[in-house]
């Protein structure tokens, strides 16, 4: 990560993330309905996501804005990372 604030945000969510799965983990011991169960992971896909995107944007932004030389080859794998990722 390219900075300790970006770190940080990215390791809080991710926390947050580990928490809400414990929560689904305790509904699924409590027999919660199975509705409530989908929306729980439902958010907790929505913040992976969340996560990913994150990540992606400090990639980015070391690799390009960080950097003055940016090349063909840093864009394409750029490129390649995000269509991977979008799948």
């Amino acid at each position: 990560m390219s900075t300790p604030e970006s770190k940080k945000k990215i390791i809080n969510r991710l926390r947050t993330i580990k928490g809400h799965i414990q929560g689904i983990e305790n509904m699924i011991e409590n027999e919660k309905g199975c509705d409530e169960v989908l929306i729980q992971i439902a958010a907790i896909k929505q913040s992976i996501h969340k996560v990913g995107l994150a990540v992606m944007e400090e990639h980015a932004s070391q690799c390009f804005i960080d950097d003055d030389s940016v090349n063909k080859e840093k864009m394409e794998e750029l490129i390649k990372l995000m269509f991977n990722y979008s799948k």
